[in-house]
């Protein structure tokens, strides 16, 4: 481990939260994963939170999110997923958004959980998921009902938003272009990111250019779109990690965090999986976007404080009438 400001970054209104020390490990194939685990001050931790970022995320960007936790008396461990942020790229162009494998995701995975996290933080162990890293830890989750007690998805990624084409054909294209030898060539054309007004991620302006400002001063870390390759594999785990014979192979309690208004991954996806997900209580939230720990504070407490009532331990329907209805309010 090292000092925590020799890797990772602040801005002057997102400064590394205290109490942290980073560095990188060796993921699948011995590629190096940026990584830093944040201690609570409380004299007993209540346990570690596993936090897995989206596409295009890093460490950075889930400062607030890791003091929130913090100061409910957990620890967070995180790490920046191969090929995005401050952790190695698998491709000459460092901008191109790429996995060989999907499952070297989940490898990766494994091998923080067993050289990272339980070595060096605290027991019990939980985990919380965004879009693509809600796919990860689908796909892993049959094999961690011995590591990780409770899970919190939020806005996993198990099925595409809006497209000009159908899923389907996005699929076979994506496939058809691997076959050919074209995996590493974008899918679509470079779309701007910077204009607040009608983007699908968040409607909090603060948020939103607090989170530009990262890749603003560090552009190494940023990508541009996705490769032909990286979909084809994430559509490929999807069709695996939504069939009822996977989902009902899931045992470890969850909580599912759906963004009504989401138009990055499909919100209909989401409701349609939550039917089959036996272990899992699906909280929709109206009104929100995609990334909903980045939304503004009436959609952001919401999924906050039911991460807070579900971890560590206690039942939602101790904090929330009817399993959450209260949390759809706007």
């Amino acid at each position: 481990m090292s000092n925590a400001t020799d890797i990772l970054y602040s801005t002057p209104d997102n400064p590394v939260p205290d109490n942290c020390t980073s560095g990188t490990f060796k993921g699948y194939k011995g590629i190096n994963l940026r990584y830093a685990v944040f201690r609570t001050d409380r004299p007993q931790a209540r346990g570690t939170v596993v936090l897995l970022h989206g596409r295009n995320e890093s460490i950075e960007k889930y400062y607030e999110t890791i003091r929130d936790l913090n100061a409910h008396g957990l620890w967070v461990a995180t790490y920046d997923m191969r090929g995005q942020a401050g952790s190695d790229r698998t491709l000459k162009d460092r901008r191109k958004g790429y996995v060989r494998s999907f499952s070297h995701y989940v490898r990766d995975l494994e091998l923080f959980l067993d050289h990272i996290v339980l070595p060096d933080t605290r027991l019990p162990f939980y985990l919380l998921a965004h879009s693509t890293g809600g796919l990860v830890a689908l796909s892993a989750a049959p094999r961690l009902a011995n590591r990780i007690d409770r899970m919190v998805l939020t806005a996993p990624f198990v099925g595409l938003g809006p497209q000009p084409i159908s899923p389907a054909k996005v699929f076979w294209l994506a496939r058809l272009m691997c076959w050919t030898g074209f995996g590493g060539r974008y899918m679509t054309g470079e779309r701007s990111s910077r204009a607040f007004e009608d983007n699908p991620l968040t409607s909090d302006i603060r948020r939103f250019r607090r989170n530009l400002a990262i890749f603003d001063q560090h552009p190494e870390m940023a990508l541009g779109p996705p490769t032909a390759r990286w979909i084809y594999e994430c559509l490929k785990e999807i069709r695996k990690v939504t069939r009822p014979t996977h989902l009902y192979t899931i045992t470890v309690p969850t909580v599912l965090i759906s963004p009504v208004r989401d138009s990055v991954v499909s919100y209909s996806a989401q409701e349609a999986m939550a039917q089959y997900f036996r272990a899992a209580q699906y909280i929709p939230v109206p009104g929100a976007r995609h990334e909903i720990l980045q939304e503004r504070d009436r959609y952001r407490a919401q999924a906050i404080e039911a991460i807070k009532a579900f971890i560590p331990g206690s039942d939602l329907e101790n904090a929330f009438v009817d399993g959450g209805a209260e949390l759809s309010g706007a």
